[in-house]
């Protein structure tokens, strides 16, 4: 998913029995303009969680784009695959969609990742003059990498179609739709589903927000 700047915080609040998002809790209701009020403690603001992160501060796979990602080591280097070879990028993926890719019963590779990773990367496969945009490029090389730790682990690799459903969708569909109630809310001020309390649902005719 491209990178995008969605650094204000999203906060939902109820009032004319409505939900409504907006960046900060108003004095007033902007549907009736009446005062706001004292609200009962189930009635509180609650924050939307924000589906970025800082790519450096994971331990695994992160992704910029739809068209870059990468795999975080431990101590938060990135490694990404580009016509240049293996970047090991200490900045630059500060707001990423992170995808976890240590599953229960797998942690014990946390011991073993760095060295796994750096001795995958110094792999002929993934030099400069190999890349090709379309057929080898940096999701080849997240993706073989990820099948190298399951064959290490015994496990059954996956195929790209595989690893985009279960891992990658979910993730891109909950940014996407956070990304489009915070351009809402940018436009308007605020922002009220027309469905009840859909907890990021994109407003009324807007399109993907994904480039």
């Amino acid at each position: 998913m491209q990178r995008t700047e969605a650094g204000q915080p999203i906060i939902k609040f109820n009032h004319c029995q409505k939900p409504i998002y907006s960046f900060s809790v108003p004095r007033c209701c902007p549907l009736c303009q009446r005062d706001m009020g004292a609200r009962k403690l189930g009635e509180a603001p609650v924050s939307i969680a924000n589906p970025f992160t800082n790519g450096h501060r994971e331990k695994e796979y992160d992704g910029r784009s739809d068209l870059h990602v990468g795999i975080t080591n431990t101590n938060g280097a990135v490694y990404n695959y580009t016509v240049r070879g293996v970047q090991r990028d200490e900045a630059g993926w500060e707001q990423s969609v992170s995808i976890p890719l240590l599953q229960p019963g797998m942690f014990g590779l946390m011991d073993q990742w760095d060295k796994y990773l750096e001795d995958f990367s110094c792999a002929g496969a993934w030099l400069p003059h190999r890349y090709e945009e379309d057929q080898h490029n940096c999701y080849s090389y997240a993706l073989t990498f990820i099948n190298y730790v399951l064959a290490v682990e015994g496990q059954e690799p996956l195929d790209k179609d595989q690893f985009t459903e279960m891992f990658v969708v979910p993730r891109t569909r909950k940014a996407s739709k956070y990304i489009t109630l915070h351009r809402a809310i940018e436009e308007r001020g605020f922002y009220v589903p027309d469905c009840p309390d859909p907890e990021t649902s994109p407003p009324p005719g807007s399109g993907s927000a994904e480039h």
